[in-house]
Parts: C-alpha cells; structure tokens; sequence
C-alpha cells in the first residue's frame, strides 16, 4: 500500500498569552527602569514604581488534536473563520514554528506559498531569489536553469527580473512568489490565500496552474475563503473551527457545513464580532436594511430600491478623516458579484463624527432570488481600519421585474437581472 503524501497526527499549537495591565512608559523611564534594577529587591515586582504588572497567563489553542492524511495527487482544500487555526496549520507543515503536540510526515519536497514574498531576501533580484528558493528546495542549478524562462512568463516581471525584490510592488512580488513555487516541481504544495490579492487575471492562471500541478500527480494544500475555489479545484475539504477539525469529506458538504456554522454566529451587532481585521481606529457596528421610505426590510425584493445603513464608532470619541465606507457582496460559495463604496461612487467625506451612519442607496436590486454574504469595511487615510468578513447575509425574494409575469431564475437566467426592452428598430429612430 502506497504512503500518504502527508500524515498529520494530533497536532496542536499551544500560545500563552500575557496581558500587560499597565499603559506604556517614556524612553527615559524605561532606560532609568532598566540601570536601577541591579538595586532593586524584588525587580519587576508588585511594588516596583513605574513598572508594568501582568496578569495571569491565559491560553489559546490555535490547533486541538488535529489529524489526517492526504494521498499524492490529491487536492485538499481547508476551509474556517479567520483565527479557526488554517495559516497555523500550514505554518507547522512548512516548518516555520513548531507544534506544541503531535507530528507531521510529509514525503517529497515542499513548496509553500504562505504570504506575499515568503521566503525571498529583499536584498537580492529576483532572479537571485529564484536561484535561492530552488537551491533551499534542493534542485540542482541546472534544473532551475530549465524553469526560469517558464517562471519569468508566468510572473511577467521580465524587466524587472535584475532588480532587488525590495522594489518589488505587493502584487510583483505576489505573482513571483507563486511561480517559484508552482513551477519548481515540489512534490508538495502548500498555498494559503493567494486568490485573496492580484487582479482576476492572474487569479485565473493560478487556478489553472493550481489544476494543472494537481494532474501532475502533485498534492496541493489550499486555503482558502473562495468556496468557488475550493469547490471547482478540491478533491477534498477539512473544516477548521477554533482549532478543531470539524468534518472532512467532499468539498460540497464542507461548504455547507461551514456556512451553516457560520453565518448564524454573523447575526446581530457587529461590534461584538471579534474576527475582524485593521487597526481598529475606527470600526463598523452594525449594517441594517430598509426600504426607500425608511422601513426596515427583512429581505430585499428583486428589482426593487434597497437602503443600506452602515453604523460605526471610532476610538476615544474622535472624528475620522477621510473615510471609505464599503460593503462587498458574494454569492453562497465566495463569488464576488459586486461593491458599493463612497469612493467607486466618487463621495468624499472629509471628516465624519466619532460615531454616526452612513447611507448607500440602490435604486434597484439586479439579483436575482437566493441567498448572499456581505463584508463590510471602513478605510480612513489610506489606512484599513476595519474588516468584517460575512458581516451578514440578505436573502433576495422573486418578483415580476418586467412585469411580463415572468420570474428570472437564477439557475436559468444568470447571476445578474439585467433591465432591458426590446424594439423593432434603433431607439433613437423613433
């Protein structure tokens, strides 16, 4: 019987977490903290003036007694909420930290692709960091020599190929990342969230490639929040959910399992949602519906007008400036259909109050009927400061939009409800 490609058994990864109680301190008191300690009798102690008490050690397990095996040529897609333990889980197998239990196998060379440059020196070009990467994984120059040309195509930074990665932009940098790690023929792939940055082009190609180092009877490890993703390329899917493996089986049930999970714990106030992401400056507290004469709406009607109310709040009670308010719709599997933001709409806010609503107007609503997720963001200065993944979920109902007595489907009809009329000669000719 042929050897798993991966074996993982009872991993765990344990942080302990220290809470310091105290607010900060001034340079100088930190230096003249640190040349009086030898004085001290009980350094660091309860007593000790202007030093920081902690309080107890508390706990968080980031991965609880997870354990699987994925065969070679086989693609696994792992799917959770942010902080569910899925970049850990790849951290430990890429050996950049260690579990605190339990082990990992896997057989072959791997290749990860983990964040935007993962393993590239900023000091050197990229076409030293190409040479690098393929001498870490253990190839000979010769066979990098082969896939360099290959490489330099798919990432098109040709031009820049002799130029420190340091000067590298975020999506060059992404696109070079990827194709050093999909093309240099680890046996292993590991990938977390590359469909999250670049344009739709380069997404696509990763996805092509993704299929085509799968056929290769290579095995892929994919992350990912895009359920189209991970429907249409995986064999199999895992479900993370605080640190615990939940399910794992076909990715359709996985999807469902996963959404069903986690949309109901999306309900309600945001401001008590603490799987977010930004700085927190400035957050978004709550999005509600209501129709155009101000009514709230339990679900939007097809073809009909929509008013979403975005509440926030910003720190200490301060103005914010420069805000972007947005929110990003998907479909159930992680399609993203569309955005309404202050700043595709052209609205500048200078400054807005600490806390407050805005108001987005949608004079018709184009989809058709089911159901869909929302995020929500708020940027100020150039500054992410609030992100709330499926915010939460609106269901859209079927009317006669036409009013032809015809209800479009979407299964029939498409993504989208289009308005439209037909004549039998140019409009403009009358």
């Amino acid at each position: 019987m042929t050897a798993p490609a991966i074996e993982v058994r009872g991993l765990s990864k344990y942080y302990a977490l220290v809470q310091t109680l105290q607010g900060t301190q001034t340079f100088r008191e930190a230096i003249t903290k640190v040349a009086s300690r030898p004085f001290r009798r009980h350094p660091g102690g309860e007593g000790e003036a202007g030093g920081a008490t902690r309080s107890p050690r508390s706990h968080l397990w980031a991965l609880k007694d997870v354990s699987f095996d994925l065969a070679s040529g086989e693609v696994l897609g792992v799917i959770g909420r942010n902080g569910a333990g899925k970049s850990t889980l790849l951290k430990i197998m890429a050996r950049i930290t260690d579990p605190t239990e339990g082990r990992v196998v896997i057989r072959g060379r791997v290749g990860s692709l983990l964040e935007v440059g993962t393993g590239f020196h900023s000091e050197l070009t990229g076409r030293e960091n190409v040479y690098l990467s393929g001498a870490i994984l253990g190839m000979r120059r010769s066979e990098i020599d082969r896939k360099l040309d290959e490489i330099v195509a798919f990432a098109e930074v040709e031009k820049f190929l002799d130029t420190p990665i340091k000067r590298y932009s975020s999506g060059m940098g992404l696109r070079l990342a990827f194709a050093v790690a999909a093309h240099l023929e680890p046996e292993v792939l590991l990938v977390d969230e590359v469909l999250a940055v670049g344009d739709a082009s380069f997404q696509k190609r990763c996805l092509g490639k993704m299929s085509e180092v799968a056929a290769e009877g290579r095995t892929v490890l994919l992350v990912s929040h895009n359920m189209a993703a991970i429907e249409n390329l995986c064999h199999r899917s895992i479900v993370l959910h605080h640190g615990e493996l939940t399910y794992m089986g076909p990715p359709a049930e996985g999807i469902r399992r996963y959404l069903a999970a986690v949309l109901p714990e999306q309900e309600g106030d945001l401001s008590s949602r603490e799987d977010r992401r930004g700085s927190g400056r400035a957050r978004v507290t709550a999005v509600h519906l209501h129709d155009e004469h101000g009514a709230p709406m339990p679900v939007l009607q097809c073809g009909a007008a929509t008013v979403f109310e975005i509440e926030y709040e910003a720190e200490q009670d301060r103005p914010i400036h420069n805000p972007i308010f947005e929110l990003k719709f998907t479909d159930q599997i992680g399609n993203r259909l569309f955005t309404v933001s202050t700043y595709l709409a052209g609205i500048h806010l200078p400054e807005v109050p600490s806390a407050g609503s805005v108001f987005c107007e949608v004079p018709q609503v184009l989809l058709p009927p089911g159901e869909y997720t929302y995020d929500a963001y708020l940027i100020a200065n150039d500054e992410l400061c609030d992100e709330v993944e499926r915010a939460g979920e609106v269901t859209v109902i079927e009317s006669d939009v036409f009013g032809s007595g015809k209800v479009p489907k979407k299964t029939l009809y498409g993504q989208f409800v289009m308005p439209h009329r037909w004549h039998d000669r140019h409009p403009a000719d009358g």
